[in-house]
């Protein structure tokens, strides 16, 4: 996801390349009611109190999300398990105690349906996928990274369209250093027992 920082003037949010305006409160860190009240055609995520823009996904980045939504969905419904797959947008609380964010994952795995509301997820998914955009690879690479540890999500995976990599973060087992794969692996899946995604198949799918 590209970023861009929002600057607060006049009681408006203004995207620093001058692009669209919302309104805001000023003198404030932006809430997650903040985040609610913004216009369906602002795609942002707050996060710790600052808005960041999202820039629209690629055809690319679609074509992966869809088909990780199809095998992940497919695999839940075959095996009957409780977890629940969501793409974006859909919108992630990662704590009750912290109202200053909430994140638009590309992919979110919920096991716990306690967290689950008519807004969204209110806690930490299970397991998140991002798919980095060329704009800004640090706000998944590494704002996001943080943000997800902490936050106690069990797996994060970040697939990378451009270098056709995927990076594996088991935060669950304390692995901090990712396990890197390419478009050509098969990738075990930390959290189920059985589930493998295989990336050629996703990768012959590009080319279609």
């Amino acid at each position: 996801m590209s970023e861009k920082t929002y600057l607060a003037v006049n009681d408006w949010l203004i995207d620093a390349g001058g692009g669209r305006m919302i309104p805001v409160i000023q003198d404030k860190k932006y809430t997650v009611e903040d985040y609610y009240n913004t216009s369906e055609d602002d795609h942002v995520e707050l996060i710790n109190g600052v808005f960041y823009d999202m820039a629209p996904p690629s055809r690319k980045h679609q074509r992966i999300s869809m088909q990780l939504s199809i095998l992940i969905g497919n695999y839940i419904r075959e095996n009957n398990g409780p977890c629940q797959a969501y793409a974006a947008p859909f919108g992630i609380q990662l704590s009750a105690d912290d109202d200053t964010t909430i994140v638009e994952p590309d992919i979110s795995v919920i096991c716990d349906k306690e967290k689950l509301t008519d807004r969204g997820c209110t806690g930490a998914p299970d397991w998140i996928i991002e798919i980095v955009s060329p704009g800004n690879p640090a706000h998944d690479y590494i704002r996001k990274l943080n943000l997800y540890y902490r936050a106690g999500v069990r797996l994060y995976w970040i697939v990378d369209p451009d270098t056709e990599s995927v990076a594996i973060y088991d935060f669950e087992n304390k692995e901090l250093i990712p396990a890197e794969y390419s478009f050509n692996d098969k990738v075990k899946v930390s959290i189920y027992s059985d589930f493998i995604v295989d990336f050629e198949d996703i990768k012959k799918e590009l080319q279609v």
